[in-house]
């Protein structure tokens, strides 16, 4: 007990005595000491007393699909200072491959009587996966956000990029180098992103639904190399892509097939996540304004906590078109 109330202590930057006072449930330590004394408990994975439970933790639950793609440490680095800033401590829980699943997250968290939680890409975008989780927070009343479109009936409110103007911007792009066939390298069916995504193109480019220029693939490079290679091989010389990721992996498909880029194939990106302009050529991607939006996140979820309202709106932010090398003018035979 000795050595658990000195670490609590060290972490909470009180002494073992205010420790053991807000334990014991005894007045004189004030509020702000008696949150940072239960945010330590939370963290350091102790048992709060059983008549301390009941009160929300200062902890935030951040979710993230993976790490792989930079995007999501960016949106996290963000995130977490914000939640800083406001006096809550961001507890991460990443789905790594065969790993934890988003459900068990969910019911850590709901043990960990979290405030609330935001989601930054997950079963919410699929629209075919279970959802069961979810519902669960929403019995619980607990404050929610969601980063990037998800399916609509979660009824939370959400941050977004505009993924329609996201394709206008980069399909404006393509054509005005002169490129006709232009494909598409998106998530999985049922990835509302995506879908949008596709709608849009289908606005923009006037296709039809069932058109040969688009390819599904899983969010990692050997997932699109596969997709772009179908692509390339249909004559497309132009591919717009859901994420960096897979833009690295049409790239890649581009070079196998001997193929140059920007020479015979232009690609463009999505999300101008870290080191895209790094990479061979630099580039050329949709930007998701990050920054803007992960604080719009945590702005929306510490409204719901601090005033109890709750919200469903969606805001929708402005993506910005970053040309660098991997586009160029199509061919003209």
């Amino acid at each position: 007990m000795t050595k658990r109330l000195a670490e609590v202590a060290k972490k909470a930057g009180v002494s073992e005595a205010t420790v053991s006072r807000v334990l014991n449930g005894r007045s004189g330590v004030s509020e702000a000491t008696r949150a940072s004394v239960l945010t330590a408990l939370d963290v350091l994975g102790y048992e709060r007393p059983t008549k301390l439970r009941g009160e929300r933790a200062r902890l935030v639950g951040l979710v993230l699909p993976e790490l792989q793609n930079p995007i999501f440490p960016a949106l996290a680095e963000v995130v977490t200072g914000s939640l800083a800033q406001r006096g809550f401590t961001p507890a991460l829980c990443a789905r790594t491959i065969g790993g934890v699943p988003e459900s068990d997250y969910v019911e850590m968290l709901l043990d960990h009587q979290v405030s609330g939680v935001i989601f930054a890409g997950g079963s919410y975008a699929l629209a075919d996966a279970s959802h069961e989780h979810y519902r669960r927070l929403t019995d619980r009343g607990l404050p929610v956000v969601l980063v990037n479109a998800g399916v609509d009936e979660l009824g939370f409110p959400r941050v977004s990029t505009d993924d329609a103007v996201a394709v206008e911007q980069a399909y404006g792009h393509l054509r005005s180098l002169g490129h006709e066939r232009i494909g598409m390298v998106l998530g999985p069916e049922g990835h509302v992103p995506s879908r949008r995504k596709l709608s849009a193109m289908i606005q923009v480019a006037g296709w039809a639904d069932d058109h040969a220029f688009v390819e599904r693939s899983s969010f990692s490079m050997e997932g699109a190399r596969v997709a772009a290679t179908k692509l390339v091989e249909r004559g497309v010389t132009g591919i717009i892509c859901a994420s960096d990721v897979l833009a690295l992996g049409a790239i890649r498909a581009a070079r196998r097939l001997g193929r140059a880029v920007p020479a015979d194939v232009s690609v463009v990106g999505f999300d101008d996540s870290a080191f895209m302009t790094c990479t061979d050529p630099p580039l050329t991607t949709v930007r998701q304004p990050i920054e803007t939006m992960g604080q719009a996140a945590v702005d929306l979820l510490v409204s719901q906590i601090e005033e109890a309202r709750v919200l469903s709106d969606e805001l929708l932010f402005e993506p910005e078109l970053v040309v660098r090398g991997s586009t160029g003018p199509a061919h003209t035979h």
